[in-house]
């Protein structure tokens, strides 16, 4: 990986391959992402938290004619799985963030390689490239 260039009055340090422009852009996706996934997750802890809270699972009836009680307890575990999905892409952009402060984002977590900027676009977080995603050695 090329050490960083220089850093920017915003705190992104950029490199050869790539100028504060491009960051700047992606470090605001990855902001405006964060905010949605937050925005996410606490809808759905909330959410859970309120089948919990308005349908004590003992007081649901679990018989032929009920069947709430199975719906009730597999969205309430949905809602837990989604939340916790949305909380583990809120750490990745974290670190995608933390990257752009030290001016190793855009560059493989394996290889070093720098990743496509057309990859970074659809996947800001991203910290391999597709190659490397492809044959397992990476996570993203």
């Amino acid at each position: 990986m090329p050490k960083p260039r220089g850093t920017s009055k915003d705190g992104i340090a950029y490199t050869k391959d790539f100028d504060v422009k491009f960051l700047k852009a992606q470090k605001d996706e990855l902001l405006a992402r964060r905010a949605g996934e937050l925005l996410r997750a606490t809808r759905l802890e909330e959410e859970a938290i309120s089948l919990i809270e308005d349908g004590e699972m003992g007081d649901v009836q679990f018989d032929d004619e009920g069947g709430e009680g199975d719906t009730m307890v597999v969205q309430r575990d949905l809602d837990r799985l989604l939340s916790g999905q949305a909380r583990q892409s809120i750490g990745d952009i974290d670190e995608a963030l933390a990257r752009i402060e030290v001016g190793t984002y855009g560059y493989s977590v394996v290889s070093g390689k720098p990743i496509p900027r057309e990859r970074l676009e659809a996947i800001p977080e991203t910290t391999v490239l597709a190659v490397e995603k492809v044959s397992g050695a990476g996570f993203r």
